[in-house]
């Protein structure tokens, strides 16, 4: 499966956030159309900026303890306080230094306006395994009904950062979304540390400091791997293909 690699480094004002704005932003980009739903059930519906600013249809999901995939109305523009408003200009990112203008590109002529384009989600889906699983099985499910032709289901990996980085394997993931007609798509790394041209730059931050001085006291040397990026799975529903027509020979001699 070919890896892609995608710039979203974090600012200070994505402190405490699952997704960061930039990557918010490039998700509804690349993965929706304007006009399309999004059925957003990160854990702090961390898509509705972008959505709203793309002319998506932004739609909270979460899961109750049943579980069930429950998918609230549309997001509506919230109405901004003039001196808040005019600080959210001052903020704002220059999104087509990033992306060029994709979030006001034409809508599809060909789609329904009620289409879900895109359905993104956190993983794990829960802390617990059994759950885990449950939640998935409901999630994949509802990806097969909802999504149009074309349109995709991604899973970010959901890791604290600072965390130590370990191996995981997706093939078990990526198994049950064949069950049900969702192919592997593309896996995506958004590389979240601060970018300068093609090196990537990880400012260590006290707290880690402190955390590493302790677990290595009495060790003259050691080594330690945390993550600075995101994956990415990408899943699609499998195109259809028609059946193929029987031909009928035209022409020559019957044998018998």
């Amino acid at each position: 499966m070919p890896i892609t690699v995608w710039r979203t480094a974090r600012t200070s004002a994505d402190a405490g956030r699952t997704i960061g704005a930039r990557l918010a932003y490039r998700l509804v980009s690349a993965y929706s159309r304007p006009r399309d739903t999004v059925v957003d059930c990160t854990d702090d519906h961390a898509l509705s900026t972008a959505c709203l600013a793309g002319r998506r249809q932004h739609h909270p999901g979460r899961f109750t303890n049943g579980p069930s995939l429950l998918i609230g109305p549309a997001t509506e523009p919230a109405e901004p306080h003039p001196t808040d408003e005019q600080q959210q200009y001052d903020d704002a990112p220059e999104m087509s230094a990033w992306f060029g203008d994709d979030l006001t590109d034409p809508a599809d002529p060909t789609g329904s306006p009620q289409a879900t384009g895109l359905l993104v989600a956190t993983w794990p889906l829960d802390g617990n395994e059994a759950t885990n699983r449950v939640r998935l099985a409901c999630l994949l499910s509802a990806c097969a009904r909802l999504l149009r032709p074309g349109g995709c289901l991604v899973l970010i990996v959901a890791v604290p950062a600072g965390t130590i980085a370990t191996p995981e394997d997706f093939g078990p993931l990526a198994a049950a979304a064949a069950n049900v007609g969702l192919g592997y798509l593309q896996h995506i790394v958004a590389v979240t540390a601060d970018t300068d041209a093609d090196t990537f730059v990880y400012h260590v931050t006290d707290d880690e400091l402190l955390a590493l001085a302790e677990e290595t006291v009495g060790q003259q040397w050691t080594l330690t791997h945390h993550r600075v990026h995101a994956d990415l799975l990408v899943f699609s529903p499998s195109p259809v293909t028609p059946p193929q027509r029987r031909r009928s020979r035209e022409g020559g001699e019957r044998r018998g």
